[in-house]
């Protein structure tokens, strides 16, 4: 499935999840601020690059697809639960791309601050969708290995031979 933007989301947010979506991510950096002021600016930093709006966007997205499928008559706890999984698993993702940022920052930054900047994003593109990739890859490789052994076999009483 290729990757696309979509403005329809837009339209189901109301005012006060943006509201939420704010608050949180402003009360996430003054936190990182506070401990940053306490424990120094290297901890501070560990915890600026935490994805502030990931638990309001997580809360959202599980309510917004819930609120989609009751539209529709059916019950939406478990696909809510579904979206908001998935969010959280990208969210994982990204942050591995975020280390591999960090440490070719970290490791080029003293030769050129420009470059640094450069190839520490190409780090975090190449981490990050080779790992979207790897993921993909074995979620469908263990798909067909557990159908495989569950559906009906060759000789047709569901028994494997």
């Amino acid at each position: 499935m290729p990757v696309k933007l979509s403005t329809s989301s837009l339209k189901q947010t109301h005012w006060y999840e943006y509201a939420v979506r704010f608050a949180l991510g402003g009360l996430a950096t003054v936190a990182a601020g506070l401990i940053g002021s306490y424990f120094g600016a290297s901890v501070g930093g560990l915890f600026l690059a935490l994805p502030a709006i990931f638990c309001a966007s997580a809360t959202l997205i599980e309510s917004h697809e819930r609120r989609a499928k009751e539209k529709a008559g059916l019950s939406g706890d478990r696909r809510g639960q579904q979206a908001a999984a998935l969010d959280a698993a990208g969210a994982g993702l990204g942050s591995i791309g975020l280390a591999a940022f960090a440490c070719v920052f970290y490791v080029v930054v003293s030769t050129t601050t420009i470059g640094a900047f450069v190839a520490a994003i190409m780090a975090w593109a190449a981490v990050s969708v080779s790992a979207w990739l790897l993921r993909r890859k074995l979620r469908f490789t263990s798909r067909t290995v557990r159908t495989g052994c569950i559906g009906p076999s060759a000789n047709g009483r569901g028994i494997s031979p």
